[in-house]
């Protein structure tokens, strides 16, 4: 049952994504659309984490190189010929927050917002003289969602099926003593 839930929601979220998104707004509120499309992948992200800043050179309007601009992350530059970049967000972010981003390509600026959402990321601790070992894999979700009504209906129905296979094993049984 959990499964089918975590299947459901994995298939609306990806719908979601599929989604196409409407046209950015100006930055100055004038309810324009961008003179060029632009991104920011994921829209949230947890502190340290990196988002992917896309440029859509496709219409022709985003000619030269892009400025990408923000107070958590450093300045981002995209090439002329290239179409996004990848960068690592600040680790010392207000969760919940929305940070702006800024593009600038041939004299025309706009803004989206990006989200900070959770924790920030475990950044794991070497041991020293470490022995790699065997991954201990265990029982898995097989305990998780532990159902009394589950088990007791599966309990009943294996009990009615060998109540039943003994039921007509027996009367097949009486028939062929009896002929």
């Amino acid at each position: 049952m959990h499964a089918i839930r975590a299947a459901s929601a994995a298939l609306l979220g990806l719908g979601a994504l599929a989604l196409p998104t409407p046209p950015a707004v100006a930055a100055d509120g004038g309810g324009g659309t961008t003179p060029f499309g632009f991104s920011v992948l994921p829209s949230t992200i947890t502190a340290g984490g990196q988002v992917t800043l896309r440029i859509d050179r496709s219409n022709g309007r985003c000619k030269g190189d892009a400025t990408i601009t923000s107070g958590i992350f450093d300045s981002v530059r995209i090439a002329a010929h290239r179409s996004s970049a990848t960068t690592t967000v600040d680790l010392d972010l207000k969760v919940g927050a929305v940070y702006r981003v800024t593009f600038t390509c041939d004299g025309a600026s706009r803004s989206t917002g990006l989200t900070v959402a959770g924790t920030r990321p475990v950044t794991p601790t070497p041991v020293p003289d470490a022995v790699p070992r065997a991954v201990r894999a265990g029982a898995g979700g097989t305990v998780a969602g532990f159902d009394l009504r589950e088990v007791g209906l599966g309990a009943a129905l294996v009990a009615g099926s060998v109540g039943a296979a003994y039921h007509f094993s027996r009367r097949r049984a009486r028939e062929d003593g009896a002929a």
